[in-house]
């Protein structure tokens, strides 16, 4: 059986999760214990060099990344999420690559700061806080306007773009981050 391993205030192993449960497969998910260091074992790290999550185990078939990992899933199960035809491959990817890197970037400031640090005992960086800030009033209006004029993400069909988008905004409202200007988002 597939095994998720994650943590659950993790956007990018919800990223994994919701796919999974999108695509309706079985699995099994593992909750990593962080705060914990269960991350950093010995047997962890063998899964996952840097110690994050999330970590798939598929049979054996051991895969770190969550991009890698939604893509995975959706080509073992021959799903629309991630149709054959390259050039939809392509949008969905470039979607992809735009949420995880300018949006989950910015977004991964702003919730460490205003949540995370607090947890980890350290002080928030405001500089990085303020910065994650204006990141995302840079890139919230770029998805906003995307999606005034396409259904979803990458075109008219829902795909992997429109989960990795979600799993990535999911957590605004516990950060701090009125999505409420971007109506096309919301």
């Amino acid at each position: 059986m597939l095994k998720i391993y994650g943590a659950n205030l993790s956007a990018p192993a919800n990223k994994v999760r919701m796919t999974a449960n999108v695509l309706g497969l079985e699995y099994e998910y593992i909750q990593v214990n962080i705060r914990g260091g269960e991350n950093r074992t010995k047997e962890y790290l063998g899964m996952h060099p840097a110690g994050k999550v999330p970590v798939i185990d598929d049979r054996g078939f051991i895969l770190f990344e969550s991009n890698a990992i939604i893509k995975y899933l959706a080509e073992t199960e021959v799903s629309p999420l991630y149709p054959d035809d390259i050039k939809q491959k392509a949008m969905i990817d470039q979607w992809i690559d735009f949420v995880s890197i300018h949006v989950g970037g910015a977004m991964g400031r702003v919730l460490f700061n205003r949540v995370f640090a607090s947890f980890a005992k350290v002080p928030s960086d405001e500089r990085s806080l303020s910065d994650g800030i204006k990141f995302l009033g840079r890139f919230l209006p770029v998805i906003d306007q995307r999606l005034s004029k396409a259904k979803y993400l990458a075109g008219d069909k829902f795909s992997l773009a429109d989960i990795a988008l979600l799993a990535t905004v999911d957590p605004a409202e516990v950060a701090g981050i009125d999505v409420s200007p971007h109506e096309n988002l919301v």
